[in-house]
């Protein structure tokens, strides 16, 4: 049969790179936490995989500033993308955007990237596991799941401050209310203030708790985004009980960990400790094409360390090979790229690099 009164989609679809985007719409979702939507000027379809963000790129008192926030809305409504966003104290980028980022501002998108998602791990049962704003990658995999009719037995235990703290309570409430396979399980750490009642779960999430509310929890694929000591005591008690951690998927756009400040920092030492060890010859050429400069590099460093020697700024977000800000193509030579999901197979096609965390092999030749 012939499906010949169907058209074909014409209307452009996202790719992972730059995009300007207009903020259409601001949604207040708690006291202090915003979803800020967002739409092309021309119709384009986000097409992404739930769970994955983008970086913004801003311009805050004068200087550039990127800042990666995951998509909090669903592939499945695609012609605009939101995140949500939560007013910190101190927080540079988060009280900038809820002060001055209003419908009609356009801005600049970096992604979507990231290899925290559903579409990659699929799963029959599944365990959402989040904690205060890092309800957001979990919220755009559940909007999927709804909105698709998927076939799977969903458990979503969310963590809050207090009541007033829920992030999508209503909506969440009505998503849960209307598929039978789906269990929403909220906790707070107290009742509540002023007015507030509560007559849920109290406290931290413990091992009791969750063996009341999710028993089989042991057999699910797990997804958990929060605070970096909720996610370390989640893994704590699922390693207690000897849990398959190769089903276990986490994102965290927190602080660089103490832990990894610390090699970090060891590394740097090392290097200094090396340096007068290498003789010239054991310096590596990093050549940027397009601006016609070169440097000699010891082995180690990276490609984002000799652009910055030069002067050269290639913009970038995390620094640990999550956020893909500072892709750059490569036009010939080899790397060592330890990165953390913040590019494509696509892009590794095309030759591109992260540079914040790309060692040159040797010689090497940039297209910056």
């Amino acid at each position: 049969m012939t499906m010949s009164f169907l058209n074909p989609v014409t209307t452009q679809t996202w790719t992972n790179g730059r995009h300007v985007v207009r903020c259409v719409k601001v949604i207040q979702e708690t006291w202090d936490v915003r979803t800020f939507c967002f739409m092309a000027e021309q119709p384009v379809l986000f097409f992404f995989k739930p769970g994955q963000f983008v970086t913004l790129e801003l311009e805050i008192d004068g200087q550039q500033v990127m800042r990666s926030y995951t998509i909090s809305s669903s592939p499945s409504i695609p012609y605009s993308i939101s995140i949500t966003v939560k007013r910190l104290p101190g927080g540079k980028v988060s009280n900038w955007l809820h002060d001055n980022l209003k419908a009609g501002d356009e801005l600049v998108v970096h992604g979507p990237v990231g290899n925290f998602n559903i579409m990659d791990y699929p799963a029959d049962k599944v365990l959402l596991l989040s904690g205060g704003v890092g309800i957001t990658p979990l919220m755009s995999m559940v909007r999927w799941f709804f909105d698709t009719n998927s076939m799977v037995d969903v458990e979503f235990v969310h963590s809050a401050r207090s009541p007033r703290d829920i992030i999508y309570h209503r909506e969440l409430e009505h998503i849960f209310s209307r598929i039978p396979e789906f269990k929403l399980h909220i906790v707070t750490e107290r009742s509540g203030e002023l007015n507030e009642s509560w007559a849920g779960y109290r406290g931290y999430l413990a091992q009791a708790m969750l063996e009341l509310m999710v028993p089989d929890f042991m057999s699910r694929e797990i997804f958990c985004c929060g605070p970096t000591p909720y996610m370390n005591a989640v893994k704590k008690l699922l390693r207690d009980n000897n849990f398959d951690m190769s089903h276990y998927h986490e994102e965290s756009f927190a602080a660089t960990p103490i832990d990894v400040q610390e090699e970090v920092q060891e590394n740097v030492e090392q290097a200094e400790a090396l340096a007068e060890e290498f003789d010239t010859a054991d310096l590596i050429s990093v050549e940027f094409s397009t601006s016609g400069k070169s440097v000699r590099i010891h082995p180690g460093e990276t490609v984002h360390s000799a652009a910055a020697k030069l002067g050269l700024h290639i913009p970038k977000a995390c620094g640990m090979g999550i956020c893909g800000t500072c892709r750059v193509p490569l036009s010939s030579g080899q790397v060592d790229m330890d990165h953390n999901g913040g590019i494509t197979d696509e892009d590794l096609a095309e030759g591109y690099i992260l540079s914040c965390c790309s060692k040159p092999l040797g010689d090497v030749v940039v297209d910056y």
